[in-house]
């Protein structure tokens, strides 16, 4: 069996271990750079840009991005396989949008599952479905983000419209990969009960999905853009409460979905 996809190469700017989120168990996420969407509330900022960068983190300068093989990360992954098995846990490739590297990321997820491991990917699904077609076979589950059924307001906060990203779910829903929906929700955004409900029953109406995570804002990542001189748009926008949260996870339940807050 030719092993040449080991030597594929691609580019990243985190791994993150022992992560109980973007899937089942503990798992190792696997950030890759690029992206192409620009929302205004993106928590990773240095994620966006394909190119290496230099972020200030804590007065210090830091590059950002890092050129690896496939053979490369899967030997940082099995550091951490003894996790996996016993929490049911894997690798979740995330970003950025692992989409826009599409020869690295089918080969990262064909040599994890070679290896046995569970394979999520976190992903907007912003691509032509000839490049998700690489992913599926190797993929057990798609945290698919959804942000809005509006057209238009999502490309006024994104800077793309949705329609291929719709398109691309039902596409996903009717393969052999799950799929969970999951909305990040932003204040002056999405974060009405009708637009959340909008959301629920497109997602109800994919063959399959029986869930939807709703992932409160939060401004973690502020601080990122100044180190990376840039401006962050959401300005002094504050989280939404919990007791809003619960009130927009009551629209998700009433769809027939099992609903969650958190991902």
């Amino acid at each position: 069996m030719s092993t040449e996809y080991l030597q594929v190469r691609g580019r990243i700017f985190d791994i993150q271990k022992f992560s109980v989120h973007d899937g089942p168990g503990i798992r190792t996420i696997i950030f890759f750079k690029g992206c192409v969407l620009r929302c205004r509330w993106c928590c990773n900022p240095e994620s966006q840009r394909y190119e290496i960068e230099t972020m200030v983190v804590d007065g210090k300068e830091k590059v950002i991005g890092l050129d690896v093989t496939v053979e490369e990360v899967l030997e940082e992954i099995a550091k951490d396989r003894i996790f996996y098995r016993r929490s049911g846990g894997g690798v979740t490739l995330s970003g950025g949008e692992a989409l826009c590297q599409p020869e690295f990321g089918s080969a990262l997820l064909r040599a994890c599952k070679e290896k046995g491991y569970h394979t999520a990917m976190e992903s907007m699904g912003c691509a032509p479905f000839e490049t998700l077609e690489r992913y599926l076979p190797n993929l057990d589950l798609y945290l698919m983000d959804i942000k809005h059924t509006d057209p238009e307001k999502h490309k006024l906060f994104t800077g793309r419209s949705n329609e291929l990203m719709l398109e691309n779910a039902r596409k996903i829903a009717k393969s052999n990969t799950e799929l969970i929906i999951r909305v990040p929700v932003i204040p002056g955004f999405n974060d009405l009960p009708s637009e959340i409900r909008s959301i629920a029953e497109y997602a109800a109406s994919l063959p399959g999905v029986e869930q939807m995570h709703l992932l409160p804002y939060h401004r973690l990542g502020q601080d990122k853009y100044r180190g990376l001189g840039r401006e962050y748009l959401m300005g002094d926008l504050m989280p939404p409460t919990n007791e809003q949260m619960q009130r927009l996870l009551e629209e998700v339940v009433k769809t027939g979905l099992r609903g969650q807050i958190g991902g």
